[in-house]
């Protein structure tokens, strides 16, 4: 990845992200997240809300590596990860999906229905 196209991206308004995010794990199958010391997925707390966070490229991780999560590192997911472990971990525990986040800022927030259609229709499109 380029970048003009990381600066790009960047710039993007959070829902814009989010439909940027989509195209690129159905292009690419894989997605980020990121663990703490223990292999923990890291969890964000909004509000009452604790959030699970993804990337679309290990690039736009290590940019938004900062005070709260210094101490984790990236984790590349495929999509098989994300069906056979990660949602499941999602739905039990009541996650919110942070989408994206850049700068310290929250991403594009959805839950794990909208998420899920989001990314079967992406991928639909191109089968």
């Amino acid at each position: 990845m380029n970048s003009k196209e990381i600066e790009n991206v960047l710039k993007l308004e959070p829902f814009k992200r989010y439909e940027y995010f989509i195209k690129k794990v159905a292009d690419f199958e894989q997605l980020w997240t990121i663990v703490d010391e223990d292999g923990d997925y890291a969890i964000s707390e909004v509000d009452e809300f604790s959030l699970i966070t993804f990337w679309p490229a290990e690039e736009f991780v290590s940019l938004d590596l900062q005070e709260d999560w210094e101490d984790c590192t990236p984790l590349k997911l495929t999509l098989d990860d994300l069906r056979d472990n990660i949602f499941d971990v999602i739905n039990s525990e009541n996650y919110l999906i942070n989408v994206f986040p850049v700068n310290g800022t929250s991403g594009f927030v959805v839950n794990l229905e909208e998420f899920s259609r989001d990314l079967n229709e992406e991928l639909n499109k191109i089968e």
